[in-house]
């Protein structure tokens, strides 16, 4: 017989015996790895369609320009309304829309714009799904567990990530883009019934008067907290000067003299090193020199963008890329952890929402800046400005954000 004592011990240190937990995270699985797939059969079907490249970054543009535009009311929802509700509504919106490309597929009617259209409003959905989906992390486990918690949902991710476009690549190569679609439309319809389970513990949404004040408290939120504006400040800008996926197919072809095998190696090697990590962190917590942990891997992710730049060696540049990923996974959970544990959770959707915002913004700008100065300076050029640019990024933060760098335990105290 099991001592009572043990048991409840047990259930406050394994992130498995909380069962809303392992709901979300399954529907995170789901819910990404479809949203993966669906885009790999998107950019296929779309470039079979017109030929012409630049339809692709028309559907890179239709999931990002949701993120920019709408911070203000997507904060607004997920902190005035039923968190997993809105995500179950998402999901559903995500599998109709999925569902629509597979009958325009099947029916012969889809065209570009129609796949746009469409496109725009799952991107919508996303924009506001990501933010809310952060949100619940909090209420689904003890506070001292959320930062293995956080690693545990980046894991999910990251899983998702890998696995999604293979498996979308897969049945769109082996039945067409219909199949996509469908299992696409499945997979979402099952995130939607696992969030569905999810019961959070300790939120309740606001229902005051929505004023300019309570539409701008996340700007003024975080501008009030030197930790949290460091943390999401930090992510923004690092990312923007140290983006190098979209000159990968430069450096596989012309550098390092491969073909489309060592580039999918390239791109695969951030997101295995990201989950290695994310994986080593959900099962032990970073409970001690969480600011410095965030610099010294921000300087390592930085220090990894040289190494790769500088590489002739597809080995080297694998490994270079794997640090990348990992480094960036660490700081990914410590800033995410810092943000959740210290925005109350009255505050956390219009928090999260700006936070997804620089993210978004990050990332896709960060690649149009490689590509551009790619253009002027060529690939290697780029990547070392960014790495450079990078470390500089994170050595000026410490001098502007003592507090963050002086950060000891996820928690206040």
């Amino acid at each position: 017989m099991s001592n009572p004592a043990e048991t409840l011990i047990a259930s406050e240190t394994q992130l498995t015996a909380h069962r809303s937990f392992v709901m979300f995270w399954c529907a995170r699985v789901f819910s990404v790895a479809a949203y993966m797939a669906l885009t790999v059969g998107i950019g296929w079907q779309i470039y079979d369609l017109t030929g012409n490249a630049f339809d692709l970054g028309l559907v890179g543009l239709a999931q990002f320009l949701p993120f920019v535009l709408l911070p203000l009311l997507i904060g607004q929802v997920a902190d005035r309304f039923d968190r997993p509700t809105v995500l179950r509504i998402c999901q559903t919106i995500h599998a109709c829309a999925a569902l629509a490309l597979a009958f325009g597929t099947f029916s012969g009617w889809l065209s570009r714009e129609a796949i746009l259209a469409i496109l725009f409003v799952g991107g919508t959905c996303r924009a506001f799904e990501v933010p809310t989906m952060h949100t619940l992390v909090p209420g689904l486990v003890p506070k001292a567990l959320l930062p293995r918690a956080v690693a545990a949902a980046t894991a999910a991710n990251q899983s998702a990530v890998i696995c999604g476009p293979a498996l979308g690549g897969l049945i769109y190569s082996s039945f067409g883009p219909t199949s996509v679609y469908l299992t696409c439309t499945t997979l979402f319809l099952i995130a939607s019934v696992l969030i569905g389970l999810v019961k959070l513990q300790g939120q309740v949404q606001e229902r005051r008067p929505v004023t300019m004040a309570s539409l701008f408290a996340g700007f003024a939120f975080i501008r009030s907290q030197p930790v949290v504006l460091g943390a999401i400040s930090l992510d923004l800008f690092a990312m923007l000067l140290g983006s190098v996926t979209a000159l990968l197919p430069i450096f596989a072809k012309d550098i390092l003299q491969t073909g489309p095998w060592g580039l999918g190696l390239l791109r695969s090697a951030p997101a295995f090193g990201a989950l290695s990590v994310a994986i080593l962190l959900s099962r032990y917590s970073m409970d001690r020199k969480v600011g410095p942990i965030l610099f010294i891997t921000t300087v390592v992710f930085s220090l990894s963008i040289l190494v790769f730049a500088l590489s002739t060696s597809i080995a080297l540049s694998i490994a270079a890329l794997a640090i990348y990923g990992a480094s960036d996974s660490v700081s990914v959970v410590i800033r995410h952890s810092l943000v959740q544990i210290r925005t109350p959770s009255e505050m956390l959707g219009r928090v999260m929402a700006i936070n997804s915002m620089c993210t978004g913004t990050s990332s896709t700008l960060g690649e149009f800046r490689a590509g551009a100065i790619a253009a002027a300076v060529g690939a290697v050029g780029s990547v070392l400005i960014g790495g450079v640019g990078a470390l500089a990024v994170a050595l000026l933060w410490m001098k502007l954000f003592p507090d963050l760098v002086k950060v000891d335990a996820m928690a206040q105290h």
